[in-house]
């Protein structure tokens, strides 16, 4: 079967019209005389069966055992034309079936080993992070540790100062007391003395020398008292020392407050950038999955055409052994039909 809608009548016409200009009929000038259409071979064929057939109208008939196998040799070559052009068909289209194949596993296993990659580089900085947000949570449990600790020496030295305040307290009840019983006892000397200076003039000696005791008594009083004031003042100045003491501490503990604040932030932002990596990665798996089952579908569908193509070739070369088969069977008619006309 001629190609392209070229056939028997359009090479005799196109060879006519060359004809008829006077020039020679080759394929060549055929083909171009019909719009460089149509295959060489079967232009050749056309042209030789033209000629054949102007042969025969200008010479006697042959025999009818050669004309039948010019009819089978034909007929033999147009089985062998038309078996191959299926079989150019198949190949062409198996190829190109085959390359878009290609093609799209390429770009699928590209796919899967960027994704592949982006995983990766996921699973790292998540681990970064993790060990990132440990080293805070140690952090501030040393942090926590050393604000325990900052806390309890306060609670001591407020203890200690409170000690302190009581012993003061206690010494200025004494000074009180002892100033009391001081005036107290100056009163009663006072009045003794005046009592004893109006009873007897004669006892003055004794006065005196009582008088005298009251003064040794009073001056022991005076020393206490005189003690008392060096303990109260040594009080007052330990008293600021701790104030100092417990000022620092105060400060310390605020600056513990304030970086234990900071840590806090620290791990708050931490977490928030580990639950958006846990998200990523959660997408990225997800993304994973999708592509690993596009990947497996287009494995299926590898696999189906695979089967396709093995059916195909099958079919194919069933056709090429169809097409061997009735390309030898004119020959075995050609060669029957001559070892009759032999015998005969």
């Amino acid at each position: 079967m001629a190609r392209g809608g070229v056939n028997k009548a359009v090479v005799q016409a196109a060879r006519l019209a060359i004809l008829a200009r006077g020039e020679n009929p080759s394929i060549d000038a055929v083909r171009i005389e019909m719009g460089n259409t149509g295959s060489k071979t079967t232009i050749h064929r056309y042209l030789k069966e033209l000629d054949d057939s102007i042969e025969r109208t200008e010479t006697p008939s042959e025999p009818i055992d050669d004309e039948l196998l010019a009819l089978v040799a034909r007929l033999a070559q147009r089985l062998k034309e038309q078996a191959q052009e299926p079989i150019d068909q198949a190949c062409t289209q198996f190829e190109q079936q085959r390359k878009a194949l290609e093609t799209s596993l390429t770009e699928a296993q590209d796919a899967n080993t960027e994704l592949q990659q982006q995983y990766e580089f996921q699973s790292l900085a998540l681990a970064q992070e993790s060990d990132a947000l440990q080293d805070t949570r140690s952090m501030l449990q040393t942090e926590q540790t050393r604000n325990a600790g900052l806390n309890q020496a306060l609670a001591d030295f407020e203890l200690r100062l409170q000690d302190k305040d009581e012993q003061i307290r206690s010494l200025e009840e004494k000074h009180l007391h002892a100033r009391d019983a001081l005036e107290h006892y100056r009163n009663a000397v006072k009045e003794q003395r005046e009592q004893e200076i109006s009873r007897h003039e004669g006892q003055v000696q004794q006065l005196q020398m009582e008088l005298r005791q009251s003064q040794q008594s009073t001056l022991v009083r005076q020393d206490e008292i005189t003690q008392l004031h060096r303990d109260n003042e040594r009080l007052l100045t330990e008293n600021r020392g701790t104030l100092r003491e417990l000022s620092s501490l105060h400060e310390q503990l605020k600056q513990s407050h304030a970086r234990q604040d900071q840590l806090l932030e620290q791990t708050t932002r931490v977490d928030g950038e580990r639950t958006l990596l846990q998200e990523r990665l959660r997408v990225a798996l997800l993304e994973s999955q999708a592509l690993k089952q596009n990947v497996d579908e287009q494995s299926q569908l590898n696999k189906a055409l695979e089967a396709e193509l093995t059916k195909a070739q099958a079919d194919l070369e069933e056709s090429v052994r169809l097409a061997a088969a009735v390309a030898a069977a004119p020959a075995t008619a050609t060669a029957t039909a001559t070892a009759t006309a032999k015998g005969d």
